[in-house]
């Protein structure tokens, strides 16, 4: 590979890593506020958000949704998303901080956590048909194809 193309995928590797960084930090603040939120707080604030909308359109397919949703939101459905964010985000974050720092095992731990993630959306996807899944799975996809070619660029430079 070109000194020129090696430089450009390692500028993009870092924007994909501080991407999913950014990422990482938005799950785990949402799985700190999911633990500390009761379930009757966060239909309210649902029920006043799409207040208006239903009211206006009573057919609202978002707002109708959204508020169907929050009614039926358990406590063990909301501690379920509360740890799964927290630990989703904590895991990435941990890989984010080794990849961006030049760590050796969070190049393959990435790769294999990236995976796992993955193959989770891809079997979630077949259970909600979210097109939000599919955009994250791509953009994870496209951060894996950067982390190992930055890996691979790092070998070799060792190696030299």
């Amino acid at each position: 590979m070109k000194p020129v193309d090696e430089h450009r995928i390692h500028q993009l590797f870092e924007i994909g890593v501080w991407l999913k960084g950014a990422h990482a930090l938005i799950e785990c603040v949402g799985g700190i506020l999911l633990y500390v939120i009761s379930t009757d707080t966060i239909a309210s604030w649902v029920n006043t958000l799409t207040q208006e909308e239903l009211i206006e359109d009573p057919n609202d397919f978002i707002a109708g949704y959204l508020s169907q949703m929050a009614s039926h939101f358990s406590v063990a459905s909301k501690q379920f998303y509360a740890f799964y964010l927290l630990s989703h985000g904590l895991i990435k974050l941990l890989l984010v901080i080794g990849l961006l720092r030049g760590k050796l095992w969070s190049y393959p731990a990435s790769l294999a956590a990236l995976g796992a993630f993955m193959a989770y959306q891809v079997y979630r996807y077949s259970y909600t048909h979210s097109p939000g899944l599919l955009v994250l799975t791509v953009f994870d996809a496209i951060v894996m194809w950067l982390i190992w070619q930055e890996w691979r660029a790092v070998r070799r430079h060792m190696a030299g």
